[in-house]
């Protein structure tokens, strides 16, 4: 790993982007306030016809707060979301906010059992809800299940189907405020505080049942401000938001950092390669965050170089472990002067560590930057004992970002937190010298080889220099001999050829034996969750299926 040279980092440390900001709004409100003072007439938000200026999202926002007020929502009651990237969702959640409520994202993803398991334990009052999306009517797929402290469905866009008699469009929603109920609306603001809870997200329920993390205000705004003059985000730059909203990535590096910042924020529902490519050459996007998925799909588009992306000045990247290659694959073949990464989780706000574009490519490449100011890093072993720099080690986090805890789970807290008020992350991360760190991958991410321990996105990362292999993933087969082997799963890129036993040649010369994958199965696309990140189990699944096919 290339290291930041001492005048890099001198230059990093001595830099006014961090440095923290001493004027900060203390709430969301306030910060939707501000914007509204500052850039009145800009561009908030632009979602196909609909063009939203930053002093019509301040008053729109406080219409919906008083709705919810009108409807009976007090102050710290839950309201749900439920729906994908649009104006609505944005507007819905600064009129919670508003109200003094605590926004509940949903997975878009999630059948309704999982939906009504969330507003059941959140006990939600109202929940906004999109209609007709991904084939199903959001709201009849909980129907016959909705929990009792449900009391009103608001779908937000066309498709409207009365399925229940507290149900409303989102015109009818607008039209329950009342002169009464916009008098409360100033009175629940001026209640927040930045410790007042904001947010309950919960976390994926991939790895078990999902835990609500409680996030406060101020804490949201003062690491986004923090990460959006890191990374360059600027008043005048369009804001592509393909990162679901229900996500911190899409809902706190997404639109709250737009924001603080005065930005034009471009909502767009589902990542599709050419729709994502078509938008940015025709609203001359500059600014798009995402996972590795996002940008590896987009290089892998035969028709890349028929779209004028040129506008793109700055990338940032996460959520999972980025490949080398893929940044300079991002600057070279997308022509994106700007590209960092950052790395964060649901628990730390999501935000924690970021690298500036000023690093080398090489440090941008290999690690996913050092702390956020007010932010404090440390990798630990098994016995909670501090590794040295250079070792891997669990990586934990403290600062004022760490969740408040999760909610109604004061054992889950504590475990997660320690006395000392560590945060333990479950991530394997390294330490450089200079504070920089890197992931390894999470602690439960690893399978073992004849004793071995063995890191798929150490795997990944270097069969992703093979120059036939767009995307790849590494997962862990059970194997009689071995206990476990690897399985890389390939998606080849646009015409290039590759054999299984040619790649396993390949990986024999470029990594140790035991990381060398002992099969190989070749995909079209991977299965993904929402926030575009693949989902291992399934694949795990198809590829014991294939191999027990082959068998036979």
């Amino acid at each position: 790993m290339t290291l930041p040279n001492a005048k890099q980092v001198s230059q990093a440390l001595t830099d006014d982007r961090w440095t923290p900001l001493a004027d900060l709004p203390a709430t969301l409100p306030a910060m939707i306030q501000q914007a509204a003072s500052l850039y009145p007439l800009r561009a908030a938000i632009i979602d196909g016809g609909v063009s939203i200026d930053y002093a019509d999202l301040w008053q729109r926002s406080q219409t919906v707060a008083a709705s919810l007020i009108a409807l009976g929502i007090e102050a710290g009651d839950r309201v749900a979301i439920w729906a994908p990237n649009t104006y609505e969702w944005i507007l819905a959640a600064c009129g919670i906010h508003a109200s003094g409520a605590v926004m509940v994202p949903l997975n878009t993803r999630m059948k309704g059992s999982e939906a009504v398991d969330i507003l059941d334990r959140s006990q939600a009052k109202v929940l906004f809800s999109i209609g007709d999306f991904l084939g199903h009517y959001f709201p009849s797929m909980i129907a016959d299940m909705r929990p009792p402290t449900l009391q009103h469905v608001v779908v937000m866009r066309d498709g409207f189907n009365s399925v229940n008699s507290q149900d409303m469009d989102w015109l009818n929603f607008l039209q329950k405020a009342t002169p009464q109920s916009r008098l409360v609306v100033p009175q629940r603001i001026a209640h927040l505080t930045e410790n007042s809870t904001a947010d309950l997200m919960f976390t994926s329920g991939t790895t078990g049942r999902p835990k609500g993390v409680m996030a406060a205000h101020g804490p949201t705004i003062r690491a986004f401000s923090a990460w959006s003059r890191v990374v360059g985000l600027q008043p005048d730059d369009r804001y592509l938001i393909v990162n679901p909203f229900f996500h911190s990535f899409g809902y706190k590096a997404g639109w709250v950092a737009a924001f603080i910042q005065g930005a034009t924020v471009y909502p767009e529902q589902v990542f599709e390669a050419e729709a994502v490519l078509t938008r940015i050459a025709k609203e001359k996007i500059s600014f798009l965050p995402g996972p590795p998925t996002l940008f590896l799909s987009m290089l892998a588009h035969p028709k890349l170089n028929a779209f004028d992306i040129t506008s793109l000045r700055v990338a940032v990247t996460g959520s999972a472990n980025v490949p080398p290659v893929l940044i300079t694959r991002m600057r070279e073949e997308l022509g994106i002067d700007n590209v960092t990464t950052a790395y964060g989780l649901t628990e730390c706000g999501g935000c924690a560590t970021v690298c500036d574009p000023q690093d080398s490519a090489a440090t941008v490449a290999s690690t996913c930057g050092r702390a956020i100011p007010g932010t404090e890093v440390r990798c630990v072993d098994a016995n909670g004992k501090v590794v040295p720099n250079g070792e891997p080690g669990e990586v934990q986090l403290r600062g004022y970002h760490v969740m408040q805890g999760y909610f109604g789970d004061e054992a889950a807290t504590r475990e997660a937190i320690d006395t000392e008020g560590w945060l333990h992350t479950g991530d394997v991360g390294v330490l450089d010298d200079s504070g920089y760190l890197k992931i390894t991958d999470r602690l439960k991410d690893m399978f073992i080889l004849g004793g071995f321990n063995c890191y798929p996105a150490e795997i990944e990362r270097l069969l992703a220099d093979h120059p036939a292999i767009a995307q790849v993933a590494v997962i862990g087969l059970p194997d009689e001999r071995m206990g476990e082997v690897g399985c890389a799963c390939v998606i080849l890129r646009e015409g290039a050829e590759l054999s299984a036993e040619n790649l396993i040649a390949w990986s024999r010369s470029h990594m140790a034996n035991y990381k060398v994958p002992r099969h190989v199965l070749f995909c079209s696309q991977f299965p993904l969750n929402a926030s575009n990140k693949v989902l291992k189990r399934e694949l795990i699944g198809i590829a014991t299926s294939q191999l027990l096919t082959s068998k036979h």
